[in-house]
């Protein structure tokens, strides 16, 4: 809250006066209620008056949402490479696969495979292996935008689509508006139509009738470690480029209902706060463009008024918030490309592991320039995508970095559905969306089958190999092969993974696991293609022996619940708990409050990422200029009220794919505020 108010007092004019006038509308309308909302009267609470910096908390929790504030993927990265031979690491540490699909540059070529001179796993004692292996491959990430130019459109306007997945729950995050009003100087109407985020002044993807825009999680490095090199044995004072500096404390209150409030000391340093402390790595300060005032701002509703792609790609560069991939495409047919966010200037550090900054020219110097943002605009297939994977390579990668970025596979089907028409319309936008084909497993359900055919004695495994004799690639409820497959990837990736997690084991280390590493398909497939006998570890006598394994683990998890392995379809895996936040603290209410389950289509590593609790946050597709043509799409509904008709009004729809109108229909109602004299 105290670094909401800094920024919230440096706010521009422009910004201040859009937050005051909200900040005074939502006062307005609590002071014209009746009585306290449902939650409140439940919690026992009392409303406070909305504020200033309330708008800018709101911006920092979903720097909470989009970025891991940890930063355990650093520590776990620097934990590798310290203990991992080089030829390990390496393979380890790789960065892409063959499913890369980047806007900008080529596939990255496979890692090469450590010799049996550097690494051999069958030297190693059998009690390193057997432990099991974190994998990666774009589970639990989602978010998708694509655009492209009015040369493959009807009405010669861009066409921009967007469905950004976060964690689902009632009410949605997002609430869905459209504001007309004249501009600044009073004479040209403003038309604006998307959806909303409560608590801050704006729309926060949507279409003007001039632009359209949209968003998916860059995935970039935004948050370094920092070594702070104390200089008393107090640890109190610490190196700077510029001399010793004393360390910060802030003292922190958290109020607790009930209860006595929960005191904390923030120790803090110029880079951020100290806020881990160990053995093998020392203070470490965490910095984050977050922490940063200039990083947070409220310059992206300059896009309400955009006329053209080249003016929404300088609102971007000047926005504060999570640094995100921006898709915009305007009427004339234009598109492009580009990071929104600030991205920090990075010094000489190293910044995948945690480094000494009190060296000059080693830490951040301020914010990248806007002409040095990557970019690209109107390419020659006027195509644009991006689905939280590798967008850039080369030096456009090298200053968006890897904060954990996806498997490739997501963002290869959505560019090769886009590729595979001419021409394109809004109800192509949505198949794309909706597509649930997992391709990449294609390869599995063949490696599947060529395991079971060694095994005809083996009644388990036989009815393994009847349930999948016949492969759908769709993640649809009904579907039990692709379950069985998915789950045979999954099983096979952990033994792969676990053998090359051996060398990282030692006494102290007994129990090491390899971080989920979202680029494990490349090197796992790499690996069962080659079969090196040297990469195997000694609990397996055979590549093959790993594989039935695998496949006998599946089938010992799955046969012995009701029905068999014939019951175990991707709905009964796949099926929603979206909640309210009251019902996981009151089951009871859970029958008013929650949306009711529902097996749903979609996984992970496709266009239509769908999991119990995560998905589509919201589906569009529009063409600025022809709004009436797009569609919309949203969970939960649009009232926070359970009692209300629009509490999961349109959810359906949602669950079904059913595309419903981008602009809002005739009014039912009309509520008319009256600002006070």
């Amino acid at each position: 809250r105290a670094r909401a108010v800094q920024v919230a007092g440096s706010a521009t004019p422009q910004e201040r006066s859009s937050i005051d006038a909200y900040v005074a509308g939502v006062n307005a309308g609590l002071a014209a209620l009746d009585g306290r909302p449902f939650p409140y009267l439940l919690l026992r609470q009392a409303r406070r008056p909305w504020s200033a910096e309330d708008c800018v908390l709101v911006v920092y929790a979903m720097f909470f949402d989009l970025n891991d504030e940890t930063n355990a993927q650093e520590l776990a990265r620097a934990d590798l490479l310290a203990r991992a031979p080089p030829a390990l690491a390496l393979l380890l540490d790789a960065e892409g696969s063959r499913w890369d699909a980047a806007l900008a540059g080529d596939v990255s070529a496979d890692p090469p495979l450590p010799s049996a001179a550097e690494v051999d796993l069958r030297k190693l004692p059998r009690e390193r292996f057997g432990l099991g292996a974190g994998v990666g491959g774009d589970l639990g990430i989602g978010s998708n935008n694509f655009a492209v130019g009015g040369a493959l459109t009807a009405n010669r306007a861009a066409l921009v689509a967007n469905d950004m997945h976060l964690g689902l729950r009632v009410p949605n995050i997002w609430f869905r508006a459209r504001l007309r009003f004249a501009d600044a100087a009073g004479d040209t109407p403003v038309d604006i139509s998307g959806v909303t985020l409560p608590g801050v002044p704006g729309i926060v993807v949507g279409s003007n009738g001039q632009v359209a825009w949209a968003f998916t999680n860059s995935y970039g490095d935004w948050l370094d470690w920092v070594q702070v090199q104390w200089s008393d044995p107090a640890r109190t004072r610490y190196r700077t480029p510029d001399g010793d500096v004393s360390v910060t404390e802030h003292h922190e209150s958290i109020l607790v209902a009930g209860a006595a409030s929960e005191e904390m000391l923030v120790r803090e340093t110029i880079w951020g706060p100290i806020v881990h402390e160990d053995s093998a790595h020392g203070a470490l300060a965490l910095a984050w463009t977050a922490h940063r005032a200039q990083a947070v701002n409220l310059a992206l509703n300059g896009l309400e008024t955009a006329a053209s792609v080249d003016a929404a790609i300088a609102i971007a560069h000047r926005a504060g918030g999570p640094p995100q991939n921006f898709v915009v495409g305007d009427r004339d047919g234009n598109v492009a490309w580009t990071i929104i966010g600030a991205i920090p200037a990075r010094g000489s550090a190293d910044p995948r592991v945690p480094s000494d900054w009190s060296v000059e020219g080693s830490g951040w110097a301020g914010w990248l320039p806007s002409e040095r943002y990557p970019q690209v605009r109107n390419p020659p297939d006027h195509r644009l995508w991006s689905a939280n994977a590798r967008v850039a390579s080369g030096n456009a990668q090298a200053l968006i970095g890897n904060g954990g970025y996806a498997l490739g596979a997501r963002a290869m089907q959505i560019r090769d559905g886009l590729r595979a028409r001419e021409q394109l319309q809004p109800a192509d936008m949505l198949a794309i969306q909706l597509d649930d084909r997992s391709l990449f497993l294609q390869p599995w359900w063949q490696l599947l089958r060529d395991t079971l055919a060694s095994q005809p004695e083996d009644p388990g495994l036989r009815e393994l190999d009847r349930l999948t004799a016949s492969w759908d690639p769709r993640a649809v409820p009904e579907a039990v092969a692709y379950r069985l497959v998915r789950g045979f990837r999954l099983a096979a990736s952990a033994k792969v993974l676990d053998g090359l997690a051996g060398p990282l084991r030692d006494a102290a280390h007994a129990d090491y696991r390899l971080p989920p590493l979202q680029q494990s398909e490349g090197i796992v497939w790499k690996l069962l293609q080659e079969r090196p006998a040297h990469l195997l570890a000694p609990i397996h006598e055979s590549w093959d022996a790993l594989l039935l394994a695998a496949a006998r683990e599946l089938v010992d998890g799955l046969a012995a619940q009701p029905g068999g392995l014939a019951a175990r379809n991707w709905g009964e895996r796949n099926t929603t708990r979206i909640r309210h936040p009251l019902s996981r603290a009151v089951p009871g209410l859970g029958w008013l409050l929650d949306a009711p389950p529902r097996g749903l289509p979609g996984d992970s590593a496709m266009p239509r990422v769908q999991g119990p609790t995560f998905g589509a946050s919201q589906r569009m597709a529009v063409s600025p200029g022809h709004e009436a043509e797009g569609y919309f799409h949203m969970p939960g509904g649009q009232s926070g009220h359970p009692l209300s008709p629009y509490y999961l009004s349109g959810h359906d729809d949602w669950e079904q794919g059913t595309p419903t109108p981008f602009l809002p229909g005739p009014a039912q109602h009309t509520l008319v505020l009256t600002p006070a004299p």
